[in-house]
């Protein structure tokens, strides 16, 4: 029997996913009340004046133009000089810097880590909103403190109902369907697409758990560089004992098999893809880096510090995935590849499926020489810490 779940409103994931998740915005009354209140506005304000930190501030009024979008780190004088009401800030990638924010993602574990982007947390006094808009990614909106008005439309604007010259993708004339004022603990599914238009109705707090999904582009352009990257650049076509051309203007019959084999020898085999899409889906992205410790260990050394700790964290720098093999399973962190052997399999699932692991939790795991050196050599690259040493 399918379990029902309180954050979903009662359904089932799998009821969730077959009517709502890409298809159906998902109004769920109390789906967190037990969120407390992992950060206040002014600790997020204080986050965002930090360098390392995504942040934007966004002004519908009073500043030098409508919608101003400033990006930070910002300055302490520029949250003393804003208005009362009409702007809000935003802090990207929140996972990072807060672990309860980090743990929230796992209540949604019913949906893949590949798929997990970031949660993002706003702030906004009276009548702050970014404006209507539409995503191309699926969010679920949680409400802390203070109160907040949604209203959407099913209907993604077209270019030209966007307010022109703006930084932001704005809609000029909203006409919404329908609405919800969002209380604390109360949230809204998004799927993408879905016009949606937030206003504070005093002091707010929205989290936003968001789910990416690579662009086709993307993941066609990034497979071949792969493969272009492996080949020798000073190879060319070659076509010796060809017949001569009946016309110097036809591509002829023994060219265009020639030129298919080649495109049809490419490495398009089942596993070959998977592997691929195991470190494309997990690398770090360009311009990030993973923060290692400042010394490396040895296993006899993450034990005894595991040993005082008493807790091991995942890096929120990084996603885990894996890949279940008869031979092998291949653990993805971090765009790199660990193949495990059978008796080291159950690492994948261990260290994919969560991101606290208390000492209790490890112990009878440590009591595996491969899972010890695999814990080091993660530790080592900054893919798992101890906590008291940040």
């Amino acid at each position: 029997m399918a379990v029902k779940l309180s954050l979903l409103g009662g359904l089932s994931a799998e009821e969730f996913l077959a009517r709502h998740w890409q298809r159906e915005p998902l109004l769920v009354r109390g789906a967190v009340p037990d969120l407390g209140e992992p950060i206040t506005p002014e600790e997020l304000a204080g986050l965002a004046c930090e360098e390392g930190v995504e942040s934007r501030l966004i002004r519908e009024k009073g500043g030098k133009t409508p919608w101003e979008l400033r990006h930070g780190p910002f300055d302490e004088e520029d949250f003393t000089t804003l208005s009362e009401t009409h702007w809000t800030l935003l802090v990207q990638e929140m996972n990072k810097h807060v672990p309860e924010f980090a743990l929230l993602q796992e209540r949604f574990s019913f949906l893949p880590n590949w798929r997990l982007d970031d949660v993002m947390v706003s702030f906004a006094p009276a009548f702050g909103t970014v404006g209507p808009h539409a995503d191309n990614y699926d969010v679920f909106l949680i409400q802390g403190r203070g109160r907040r008005r949604w209203q959407i439309n099913r209907r993604a604007p077209r270019e030209d109902e966007l307010i022109p010259g703006l930084p932001l993708r704005i809609m000029a004339h909203f006409e919404p369907e329908q609405e919800w004022i969002l209380e604390p603990g109360d949230m809204l599914y998004l799927p993408p697409g879905v016009t949606h238009h937030g206003v504070a109705l005093e002091d707010c707090i929205t989290i936003s758990v968001g789910f990416r999904a690579p662009t086709l582009t993307d993941m066609l352009s990034a497979f071949f560089a792969e493969y272009l990257a492996e080949q020798e650049p000073d190879q060319f076509f070659t076509d010796p004992g060809r017949p001569a051309a009946r016309n110097p203007g036809e591509i002829d019959l023994q060219t265009r098999e020639c030129i298919r084999a080649l495109i049809r020898a490419l490495p398009l085999d089942d596993e070959h893809i998977d592997r691929w899409f195991g470190r494309y889906i997990t690398e770090v992205p360009p311009g990030h880096l993973l923060p290692a410790p400042e010394e490396e260990v040895t296993d006899g050394e993450l034990l005894e510090r595991l040993e005082e700790a008493g807790e091991l964290w995942r890096s929120e720098y990084c996603r885990y995935a894996y890949v279940p093999g008869r031979e092998s399973t291949l653990l993805y962190v971090g765009g790199e590849e660990y193949p495990l052997a059978p008796e080291l399999a159950f690492a994948a699932p261990l260290l994919a499926g969560q991101r606290r692991f208390t000492l209790e939790e490890l112990r009878q795991p440590l009591q595996n020489e491969g899972f010890v050196r695999l814990l080091t050599e993660l530790y080592n690259d900054g893919s798992v810490y101890i906590p008291d040493e940040e």
